[in-house]
């Protein structure tokens, strides 16, 4: 073992134990006095927070939709602006969290529990590493939204529940590593510190292969809308995995069955009579960014599809466009860098006769998974129906179905499965 290695397990592993917890004998990581002297802010050291121009007018939150959706229509390359990254759940305000006085711990089946502060946790060795976030729920174009009163029109309604920004953090191996996690464990469980506190079930070979424990969103803290001052950023699992306002991680021999995973989103399968408690990886997805549904073609002439593609089982391998409702299809640009479990941006040229047209993408992905149509996903997943696929009550999560958009002779542009 080199110096530095010595260095930073003795800095983990040292220190006097904390009191007044009810998990036993608990020490600070680094063995320090918890809540380090916060350095002073004085007035004259504030300066504006950079805006945006003033006719740049692209937000997240539309006053009839019950979620903030990110404005994908709006986008270029493959970075989500933090400030419209979507945010699942609405229901609830960001707690105001201190973080001085935030803390990690980490327990259950470890041999030495410990509780991070966020200095100790800014002091480990950082990556940065760019991801999308994506709710399950994603995707799901037939859903009518009955009340308030509209339909999924375009691919901020459609598809806008996900991001991709570039994490900055600690990998949460290294950190169960330090604790020495008991050979029976098999799971753990992360909570949030909101009131709420929701809390998700995580294998534990995923945890300790690319999980990230966050601090960093592009290039500045976390917002608190996403987790400030940490979450979890889960690579390629759905979204509800990514805890927020991290404050708990417990190692286990099992899942912990908390009501996001009993009750939230278990997926009916009508051919079984079952449902799928647990689902992970979000399947291939693409979607065409412009033109798509609200937007309007000037006139005939040259334009440049482009759009985005991501796979929770890899990196995008391939995407292709069809202009005639999917009759044929060519292969469209990947625009570098083409990076695991994050967009990727694609790009088609195209010359408009005025006629009408269907524009739509597929993607494949490294390990050969291939987006499908809506018919091919309703017979993977119990041979259901676009009726079934839009009934609340029957609820389908991961719908990676083929997204059309229709391109009328005069221009505009409308989702084609509405």
């Amino acid at each position: 073992m080199n110096t530095k290695e010595r260095g930073r397990r003795r800095f983990l592993k040292g220190g006097a134990a904390l009191a007044g917890l009810a998990v036993g004998e608990i020490r600070s990581a680094s063995g320090q006095a918890i809540g380090s002297e916060r350095p002073e802010v004085r007035p004259e050291d504030f300066r504006a927070y950079g805006e945006r121009s003033r006719f740049v007018t692209s937000v997240r939150r539309d006053p009839r939709n019950p979620n903030s959706r990110t404005p994908l229509q709006d986008s270029v390359g493959i970075i989500t602006p933090s400030a419209l990254h979507f945010m699942v759940p609405t229901w609830i305000d960001p707690p105001d969290i201190d973080p001085w006085q935030h803390r990690l711990l980490i327990h259950g089946m470890v041999d030495r529990p410990l509780i991070f502060s966020m200095e100790e946790l800014k002091r480990l060795p950082s990556v940065s590493r760019i991801h999308f976030v994506e709710c399950a729920g994603s995707g799901d174009s037939l859903e009518e939204r009955k009340k308030n009163g509209m339909l999924a029109e375009t691919v901020q309604r459609t598809h806008g529940l996900t991001a991709c920004s570039e994490w900055t953090g600690v990998l949460l191996s290294m950190l169960l590593r330090e604790t020495g996690v008991q050979k029976e464990a098999t799971w753990l469980v992360a909570e949030g510190a909101e009131p709420r506190k929701r809390s998700k079930s995580i294998p534990l070979e995923k945890a300790m292969d690319d999980v990230l424990v966050a601090y960093g969103q592009n290039g500045e803290p976390v917002r608190p809308e996403q987790g400030y001052p940490l979450r979890l950023v889960v690579p390629g699992f759905e979204g509800v995995h990514n805890i927020k306002w991290l404050r708990r991680i417990k190692v286990l021999d099992q899942p912990s069955m908390e009501k996001e995973e009993t009750s939230h989103y278990p997926t009916q399968r009508p051919d079984l009579g079952k449902a799928r408690w647990f689902q992970f990886e979000m399947g291939p997805k693409s979607v065409i960014t412009f033109p798509s549904g609200g937007q309007r073609l000037p006139s005939r002439g040259f334009y440049e599809i482009t759009g985005l593609a991501w796979s929770g089982g890899g990196a995008i391998q391939r995407v292709e466009v069809s202009t005639d409702g999917g009759r044929t299809w060519k292969d469209a640009e990947l625009q570098e860098p083409v990076l695991r479990m994050a967009h990727t941006r694609f790009r088609f040229p195209w010359n408009w006769d005025g006629d009408e047209a269907v524009l739509q993408s597929r993607c494949t992905d490294d390990v050969e998974a291939i987006q499908p149509t809506l018919a091919e996903f309703g017979r993977i997943w119990g041979g259901v129906d676009s009726e079934y696929l839009k009934t609340t009550r029957n609820k389908v999560n991961h719908i990676n179905a083929i997204q059309p958009w229709k391109v009328s002779r005069d221009g505009s542009v409308r989702n084609a499965l509405l």
